[in-house]
């Protein structure tokens, strides 16, 4: 009987397949001979002690124009399973979670979920890398305006965005003195009743936003320097960025080797870094991307990797 691995994901019938790396991974699964099983979030449910979800059977296909077929959904205790990748998109609020501890319940009567559902729920995207200050931009994150504020002057030029959004979402860059400060500051912090972050301006920007994926603390050689677009300062994909393929460089290769411990210790098995210039900027836990851009550029499995990595640690 072949392993069984559920996913847990936005809607497939939405995203982007030929950009898409949950994507890459089920078609790798599905290569490597796994049963597949579909859930969004929202079909997650307990039933007592035990952890259950309304699956669908799925097949998966590269194809940009029909890239899945789901069958009939059955109710099933999620212990008949056997992997369940959670890859579910930011905002992490409430019902991401809920769906977390549900994930945990599951997690405790025998089944492997990856990424560790209790580091999604503790690993905040933006300020998990604060743990190794030294490795990082200077940053603050805070809710009063004013303590934002006064971080830009500090550092002359900061980049401002909030904690829960991804894909370049809601991200600014001020300068002190700029007059749309206070209508930023008020609208990240909802009038100081929600942290944002501020962080260093790094020029290096220019270079790229590079991601490195790392597989159980070791990082995939291959990577994606994101470089913004003509008059932009974000390089996410997603707002318009180019993606460059980069080696990993050295110095990556050592903040990775510093971070190693954690992410093991911690059940981060799939982990993207995100650095400009020598400075680690975010560690992305919840679906770090790139897979397919990785691939296209550098010729390589990069899904087979993290499969290696997965079967060889189960």
């Amino acid at each position: 009987m072949s392993a069984r691995l559920g996913v847990v994901m936005d809607p497939i019938a939405a995203i982007k397949p030929r950009k898409d790396s949950t994507l890459a991974l089920l078609l790798e699964a599905q290569r490597r001979g796994y049963e597949l099983w579909y859930f969004l979030a929202t079909d997650l449910y307990a039933d007592g002690g035990a952890a259950c979800g309304r699956g669908r059977p799925l097949t998966v296909r590269d194809d940009v124009h029909d890239w899945y077929t789901v069958g009939e959904p059955r109710a099933m205790p999620l212990a008949e399973l056997d992997t369940i990748l959670m890859r579910e998109d930011p905002p992490v609020d409430a019902g991401y979670i809920s769906a977390t501890q549900l994930l945990s319940l599951a997690e405790a009567q025998g089944v492997r979920v990856v990424n560790r559902p209790a580091a999604l729920r503790d690993a905040n995207e933006k300020l998990f890398a604060l743990h190794w200050p030294h490795l990082c931009p200077a940053t603050r994150v805070a809710a009063d305006p004013a303590l934002l504020r006064g971080f830009i002057a500090e550092q002359g030029k900061a980049v401002l965005k909030p904690l829960d959004a991804m894909g370049g979402a809601s991200i600014f860059v001020l300068a002190d003195g700029d007059p749309n400060t206070s209508v930023v500051l008020e609208t990240l912090t909802d009038g100081g009743r929600r942290y944002a972050m501020a962080q260093e301006y790094l020029p290096r920007i220019d270079e790229g936003d590079k991601r490195v994926l790392v597989f159980g603390g070791e990082p995939f050689p291959h990577a994606l320097a994101r470089i913004p677009a003509r008059g932009e300062t974000r390089g996410n994909l997603a707002a318009g960025g180019r993606g460059e393929a980069a080696p990993v460089t050295e110095r990556e290769r050592a903040v990775c080797a510093e971070l190693a411990p954690t992410l093991r210790e911690r059940g981060l098995e799939l982990v993207g870094l995100d650095f400009i210039g020598e400075r680690l900027t975010e560690i992305n836990v919840t679906s770090p991307t790139c897979f397919r851009e990785i691939d296209a550029l550098c010729g390589v499995n990069t899904a087979g990797a993290f499969f290696d990595h997965l079967e060889g640690s189960a």
